[in-house]
């Protein structure tokens, strides 16, 4: 399938957008219709990056979630296992997609990119630079993450044994730990490439809209104008 790249801008006004969509509460079914179509956007653009795996997760995830909500959790369901249920699946349906949506964004945009088109929007360096910073935390706390848990395997703590206690204790605490020091480090690493200096950066990526940035501009906007409309005009 034909890779789809998207300029930074465009991925930011998707977050805007689908945000918006997803914060307003969503009651008739012409309302869900736009909600999972702005979540299948991401998806698919995700399967042009050649993200395969995550894709079908994130699929996978939401629909379970929304057949759950449909079919088999009815308003009368009683018991703690149905008020579980009704909680999770109303938590995913409501948030997931805009983690999808943001999960494509910071997979997807390098750095560099990032900040390009933040000169070009005139954002404040306070701003983009904390974002920037954002961007890069996540994915190394999960990369830091995957490596506590190895260590932790190699010396038998996990989850059976009776060793919950301690599986929580060794893993989580230094994460903790790690989120502090990963974030100083990124703030260190911003200042020394020169993100805060008065004086405008160059910037190796020259960023340009393309007729696939229009397009998708165009039919996010839709969506959100219908879902205005349907929502708050008629």
């Amino acid at each position: 399938m034909m890779k789809i790249s998207l300029d930074p801008r465009t991925k930011l006004f998707m977050i805007f957008a689908v945000s918006f969509i997803v914060m307003v509460n969503a009651v008739t079914p012409f309302e869900w219709g736009i909600r999972i179509a702005v979540t299948l956007i991401p998806i698919l653009l995700m399967i042009t990056e050649g993200k395969y795996a995550s894709a079908f997760r994130f699929s996978l995830l939401y629909a379970a979630a929304l057949i759950l909500l449909k079919f088999f959790i009815s308003s009368e369901s009683t018991g703690f296992i149905s008020a579980f249920l009704v909680g999770y699946c109303g938590i995913v349906a409501q948030f997931m997609p805009a983690m999808i949506t943001a999960w494509y964004v910071i997979r997807t945009t390098k750095i560099g990119e990032f900040m390009s088109a933040m000169q070009k929007m005139h954002v404040p360096d306070g701003i983009s630079i904390s974002l920037a910073v954002v961007m890069r935390f996540f994915p190394t706390i999960k990369e830091e993450y995957g490596s506590i848990c190895d260590a932790m395997k190699m010396r038998g703590i996990s989850f059976g044994g009776g060793k919950v206690t301690k599986m929580i204790e060794y893993r989580m605490i230094p994460l903790l730990f790690s989120c502090v020091s990963i974030g100083e480090e990124l703030s260190a690493a911003a200042v020394t490439r020169g993100l805060g200096a008065p004086v405008k950066r160059s910037s190796p990526y020259e960023l340009r809209m393309k007729a696939a940035d229009i397009i998708t501009i165009a039919v996010f906007t839709v969506f959100t104008g219908l879902f205005i409309t349907v929502k708050y005009i008629r």
